[in-house]
Order: C-alpha cells, then structure tokens, then sequence
C-alpha cells in the first residue's frame, strides 16, 4: 500500500496544482539571514492590471475595430482547447481570435525556465487518461505523447519519455524516505487496517455504476452518475464521510488531507465527500504500456501540454490584453479590449463569444449585460505560492532516493517535484531544480489572499527552506535561485454542495446564442482534464449554434 498509484494500477490489473505577471522585480534574501547568497524573482498578482476591470470606466474609448467569427476571452487551458477544437471543426484561422490578460497563455499551466531547467509554476503532470477519452486521446496523439495504437488491444502506446520515470514518489516519515505516499514506516497495524479497508472502498466504488448506467466515479465530471446514492454524497463534508465510516487513523487522515490539498488547495474539512472519492475512484486510465497508476509529466509540468494546445491551432493569439466590456448588438457581440503594452483599446465584433476566464474575472466582464446574462456561482479559490528552487546538490537523508515527487510528511506545503527528472540524462554534478508547493487553504480565503499579497520574497524562501531543512540539512547554502510565484486565487475548490449543485450547470448555460462560458470553475475541479473537457464543450456550442 505504497502510494494511490500502485493501488490504482492493482485495481487496474484486477480487471479492469487574477493576471500574473512575469516578473515582479529580481530580489535577493536579507542580509544575516544565512539566505543573503540566494538571487530570485517574485511573480504574482498583477494588480495594476487586473484591477483595470474593477475601474474600468478609465480606460480610453476604441479607437479601431476588428470584426471575427469568434472571440475568446482567456487563455488558459480551456480557452485554448476551444481555439483548437474550432479549428478541428473548420473554421479558418482569420475567424477566430484569442485574447489573454497575461504576457503568454496557459493559465495556472505556466511554466518557467532558467539557465539550468525549465520548470512549472503550478500544474505539473497529467494522470493516463481513461482510455474512452477519445477526445483528449486524440489531442495526445497529435502531441506525440501517444505513439500509436497496439493491434490487439487497442490500448494506446505512450511515448516512454512522456511517462513518469523511476523512482516516482517518496514520503519522508520518522526520519527517512520511504517509497510511495501512504505512510508506512512506523504505523500501527490498527491503523494499516483501515488503510486497507480504505482501499477496498475507492475499488468498489472505482467499479460502481449508477441506475443511469454510469460510473458513479469518472472524468470529466460531465460523464459520472447522477444517481442520487452518489450525489448525496456532495451535501457533506469530507471528514464528516470518513467520521461517519470510521476512519479514523491519523496517518490515513494525513494522507487524504494532502490528497486533497494537492488537487483541490483545500482540506478534507473544506472539500465535499464526493470530491474527495472522485480524486481516487474516478482514476481508470489504461493503455498498452501504462496504468491508472502512472502518470505523464514533463520538466516544465503541464507548460507542456498548455504548448502543445497552442500549437495546434494557427489563429491569433493577442496577449497583455484585458477585455473590459461586452456589448450587446444585432451582430453578436462588441467586447471592448485595451492593450496594456500600446495603451489603446480596440471594439472587437464578434458573432459568438467565448469567455474562458474563472468566474470572479467573467462576473466583471458581464455587467454591461443584461442580468440574464450574468453568471452567479461563487467559488472558494484558496492561494497557493510556488517556489522554484535551483540548488548545487541536495543533501540526502536515508531511505528511498531523490524522486518526482518528494513529500514531507506532516508539513505545510505537499512537497516538490524533481523538474529534471524526466530529462534523459540525469542531472549528476549539474545544477537541480526543485519546485515546492505550498497552499493556503484558510476559511477565509480573501483574508489568506491578501495576506498572501503582502507577505515579503525572503519570507517565502525562509518558509520553504525552513520546511526543506528538516529533511534535508545544509540545502540552504546550496541553494543558488529561489524564484517565487504568489497564485493569489489559486483554484477552485469542490466545496459541499458545489459539484451536483443546480448553481454550477446553470452557470455554463450561453446566452442568446452569442454568450458562452468555459472554465474549470464550471466543473468545480481545477485539472487539466477538466479545462480541455470545458474548452471542447463550448466550442460545440458555439458551431451548433452557427
């Protein structure tokens, strides 16, 4: 019972992570700290931008027009898989135009790159599909991460290199690195027993289907059971489930409280108990050479795939560009949108519309509209901070060597990941790049966002060091780079209530034929699967409605 993965790939043999900027100023740690040697960046928040729509009245008339079939608001994964998928459909690249607030697309997808590894700023990897994904499949394919078709299965063959190489995850626990996430060392059998019985839990309902003939557990979100036995199980908390069945070990709360934590940003007390069972039950990806045990990443984390998105399709792409009004027209609709670079604004008219930003950006975007067009679903967004560390060499403690993925059992953050771990030839003497997480998941996440705003460059680095020490003794003076990235409004969260709840269906719904929306806040899990799922959807709403 070494990870979620190795459980997932029994069950499967049995049978069946506002406007960012890129750069908020290079900071070095201060002086006396020990830290004084470590250069950096911080990036966060671009709040003289993002904050042009809560004013945006001061923002100067169009001055020029440009007319298009569609428009897209926001490039993040679901934008750009709309974008693809219209043009997958026929519509010529000059039809179509794309417009994103950041300096380049990708949405909590972004990743970075210094002189020694590129490297993720937020999501870092993508679980193998369930094979009946066609859709996603076939954009894997065109990717070269799914390299054909075996004869006699039918299951895809992935590109080796694309799939997490050895050794994938360790756990420090009681002084040492075991192998896999679920603790192991040191538990008592009492506990072991309902770690077990967990386990058989997740695989009866991996395998549970619903009076509709659906599973009760599956991705996207779209395609599970909407048999009330599951959906009650959105009305209650997380821990209130596992109170309720009798899990109560420590180590397996532990465990599924950083599970959620590392999908969702929020705690098992704050996500649904069918969000948190999704996480694991929901996991059913086959192929010839991989499992739902194994997942597919990259050193630049789901930047990757966010490229690959990008690539497929030819329209154009128009970054630093905020949208600031739509307007309702005989035509479709006018989206006013200004240039942050050239301080001009430019009325676009377009037949059909789609807005791909989270709801708290599209709730401003919409108030130019009538009420009917307006799209109420609040959302808990939890702040993350991400550091990307680049060190000389890390000291290591005893037990399971250096992995993908590192966890710190019983700490703040859900680890780092290993950036170079998937480069062909290891690292050896050269520089490491470690990418360490940390969510804020607090009752009150405007209060922790702000206070994520004003917390300081050094004190990020000395919490993520701090942390790191206790596993790993004397990495600070080996530590060259520490660049930082504040996701004030993080992810959304799959709160009690949220996912089966009537609110977030009637939020997707378009608009006159001319509005529609795509986000992963519309699905209530912020995965990468999701967004492509939403992307696709509103692209064949707005060709059906053509």
């Amino acid at each position: 019972m070494s990870s979620r993965r190795h459980f997932l790939q029994r069950a499967a043999l049995s049978g069946a992570g506002l406007l960012l900027a890129p750069l908020a100023g290079l900071h070095s740690c201060a002086p006396g700290t020990g830290r004084s040697h470590i250069r950096g960046s911080l990036h966060g928040a671009n709040h003289a931008t993002g904050h042009l729509l809560r004013d945006s009245a001061r923002l100067p008339a169009p001055t020029r027009t440009q007319t298009v079939d569609v428009l897209i608001v926001g490039g993040g994964i679901a934008g750009l898989a709309a974008r693809r998928e219209l043009q997958r459909q026929g519509l010529r690249p000059e039809q179509v135009l794309l417009v994103e607030l950041d300096e380049a697309p990708g949405g909590n997808s972004r990743a970075g790159r210094n002189a020694s590894a590129a490297y993720p700023w937020g999501a870092h990897y993508l679980p193998v599909p369930d094979p009946r994904n066609h859709a996603l499949l076939g954009f894997l394919q065109e990717a070269s991460v799914i390299t054909g078709t075996h004869p006699a299965s039918g299951l895809p063959i992935y590109n080796e290199y694309h799939l997490c190489h050895d050794p994938e995850e360790r756990l420090y626990l009681r002084g040492q690195w075991q192998n896999g996430l679920v603790p192991e060392l040191g538990v008592p059998a009492e506990e072991k027993q309902q770690i077990t019985r967990f386990f058989q839990l997740i695989e009866e309902l991996r395998k549970a289907v619903g009076q509709d003939g659906r599973d009760a557990f599956r991705i996207p979100v779209q395609e599970c059971s909407q048999d009330p036995q599951f959906q009650r199980l959105d009305e209650q908390p997380f821990d209130a489930y596992l109170d309720a069945q009798g899990f109560s070990s420590p180590h397996l709360r532990w465990y599924l409280n950083y599970s959620c934590q590392d999908d969702y940003g929020a705690t098992t007390a704050q996500v649904s108990a069918w969000a948190g069972l999704h996480y694991f039950a929901a996991r059913k990806g086959r192929a010839h050479n991989a499992t739902a045990a194994d997942v597919l990443t990259w050193p630049e984390g789901n930047g990757f795939l966010a490229e690959q998105l990008r690539r497929q399709a030819t329209s154009p792409i128009l970054p630093n560009t905020v949208a600031y009004a739509l307007h309702d027209t005989a035509e479709g609709l006018a989206v006013d949108c200004y240039d942050v670079v050239q301080h001009r604004s430019t009325r676009v008219q377009a037949r059909r519309v789609i807005i791909a930003t989270p709801l708290f950006i599209t709730e401003r975007l919409l108030t130019t509209l009538p009420a009917a067009a307006h799209r109420a679903l609040p959302c808990h967004r939890a702040p993350w901070v991400v550091v990307n560390l680049t060190v000389t060499e890390l000291p290591q403690g005893p037990g399971q060597p250096l992995s993908w993925d590192n966890v710190l059992y019983g700490t703040a953050s859900v680890g780092y990941v290993s950036a170079r771990h998937q480069e062909l030839r290891q690292p050896g003497a050269e520089l490491l790049v470690l990418t360490w997480y940390l969510p804020l998941p607090a009752a009150d996440p405007i209060a922790a966002r702000r206070q994520a705003y004003q917390t300081s460059y050094d004190e990020w680095v000395r919490r993520a060091l701090t942390e790191l020490e206790t596993a790993h003794p004397g990495l600070t003076p080996l530590v060259q780079r520490a660049d930082v990235w504040v996701w004030g409004h993080g992810m959304v969260a799959p709160t009690p209530g949220f996912v089966w709840g009537v609110a977030r269906p009637a939020a997707a719904q378009p608009w006159q034929h001319k509005l529609f929306f795509a986000h992963t806040d519309l699905s209530g899990m912020s995965i990468f699967e999701e967004g492509f799922y939403q992307g696709l959807r509103a692209a064949g709403e707005v060709l059906a409605a053509s």
